[in-house]
């Protein structure tokens, strides 16, 4: 079971028969015990979202990590990206309770080291799956102590903080959230109230039951409720994020779903002129428009695999003050190189207030090609899959497999991998025309479904 719930970069599974309190005790044992081998800080941040497994799982995990001499500091509900603060600010390492958009049946955890490191199976989950495996002998240490603290103001300030004073206050902007039950719906009141914005607020009530739709953004059917409230009140902006918040993906005021990748090149315009020359960072399923923009202002685009802390590690090899997912995760370096959906929220209302155009217009010069956006289909065997089709296009098309399969050619290119967290393949696909794109999207589609 440990092989099928500790995935590539945090844990997750069915609450019912696998995220259990007994496991999480477990894991917390486990944390404390590699926590020592890596002889980091002897505290450790535990963060929560509202689902209703997430305080009982918390609780028997910090019991796990006190009965190993452990300190904890439990800064309750949280965002995901509050954590990562909350481990950055107080340079701690930390985890987060939660399944983020997956649905109310599930749970997990995020871990990092101290300065918000991220924790993924390369970097000290298959340690502490051995641990778990083999038992970890009792502590001769004496029992840890267990506080509370709330740092939601403080995380408020620094992400203000971000940018020059009077960023928020040039122009008044309609903005709607969707917060889809999870927990933007505790962060971004206390954000919002800062900036000068009308705020018209969705599904801001928490609950872990998702009583509304599911909080997964990337998936169209969730986005139409933001979508009509935005038609309907006439927004400059919608913004819509995971049941976790670290993710964050923007409607225009024509209701229009604004690709990602758009979203990844106006941050990293706008760092390019605070950090000139600078590295950016985009995962290959990101728009070809990326590496563009990023060349055509100075900057150095660098490549990479999907996953939190594939990127992170990658930011820290090269320096780079930015890096962008096209699965709405945007990673900063002065946010302890972690993403933040807010964050990047605020990015996009920084240059809104700053300008007298609408998002569609600021974002037009960054939408040069045709994406099918990413389409999952389930699969017996992803690996299988992926070869078949690699066997049928590496003959005429260049292929790389940094993740998964990427196949590209002159006008068109298209990734298929492996999800790390379900039982999926995903298919993204760019062209430079709609007929194009359609035309790869379906033939790759139909070899899979054979």
């Amino acid at each position: 079971m440990l092989d099928k719930i500790i995935k590539a970069y945090d844990i997750r599974g069915l609450v019912k028969d696998e995220i259990t309190p007994d496991f999480s005790f477990s894991v917390g044992v486990a944390f404390a015990k590699f926590l020592e081998i890596e002889r980091e800080p002897g505290t450790i941040v535990v963060g929560e979202d509202m689902r209703p497994s997430s305080a009982p799982l918390a609780k028997a995990f910090c019991d796990g990590a006190t009965s190993q001499g452990m300190d904890v500091i439990r800064i309750g509900l949280s965002s995901t990206d509050m954590l990562y603060f909350a481990s950055g600010k107080l340079n701690l390492p930390g985890i987060m309770f939660t399944a983020s958009h997956n649905p109310a049946k599930y749970n997990g955890m995020k871990l990092c080291k101290s300065g918000a490191r991220p924790v993924g199976k390369e970097s000290g989950l298959q340690v502490i799956k051995d641990i778990i495996e083999k038992g970890a002998p009792i502590s001769n240490r004496p029992i840890g102590k267990v506080r509370e603290q709330d740092l939601l103001k403080e995380y408020v300030d620094f992400l203000i903080k971000q940018f020059p004073k009077k960023t928020f206050s040039k122009r008044k902007i309609k903005v709607v959230i969707d917060a889809g039950n999870g927990m933007a719906g505790f962060t971004a009141p206390a954000v919002m109230e800062k900036l000068n914005v009308e705020l018209i607020p969705m599904y801001f009530e928490l609950d872990g039951n998702f009583p509304n739709h599911e909080a997964n953004p990337i998936e169209p059917d969730n986005l139409k409720d933001l979508q009509k409230m935005v038609k309907r009140h006439k927004a400059d902006i919608g913004l819509a994020f995971d049941g976790d918040a670290d993710r964050c993906f923007l409607i225009n005021e024509k209701a229009e779903l604004v690709n990602p990748s758009a979203l990844t090149a106006l941050i990293a315009v706008r760092e390019l002129k605070k950090n000139p020359k600078s590295a950016i960072i985009y995962n290959l399923i990101s728009s070809k428009a990326v590496p563009e923009v990023i060349a055509e202002h100075k900057g150095r685009a660098i490549r990479s695999r999907v996953g939190h802390s594939y990127i992170k590690n990658l930011m820290a090899e090269t320096g780079a003050v930015f890096a962008g997912e096209h699965s709405g995760h945007f990673y900063f370096k002065n946010f302890w190189k972690a993403d933040s959906g807010m964050l990047a929220a605020l990015y996009a209302l920084a240059e809104l207030m700053q300008s007298d155009g609408t998002l569609s217009e600021l974002l037009e010069p960054y939408n040069r090609y045709f994406s099918s956006g990413e389409i999952n289909s389930k699969v017996k065997d992803a690996q299988k899959s992926i070869k078949m089709i690699k066997e049928k296009y590496q003959s005429e098309f260049e292929v790389d497999e940094l993740d998964g399969l990427t196949v590209t050619a002159k006008e068109w290119w298209f990734n298929l991998r492996a999800s790390n967290t379900e039982p999926l393949l995903r298919l993204n696909v760019e062209a430079q025309t709609q007929k194009q794109m359609a035309k790869i999207r379906d033939s790759v589609l139909s070899q899979i479904k054979r």
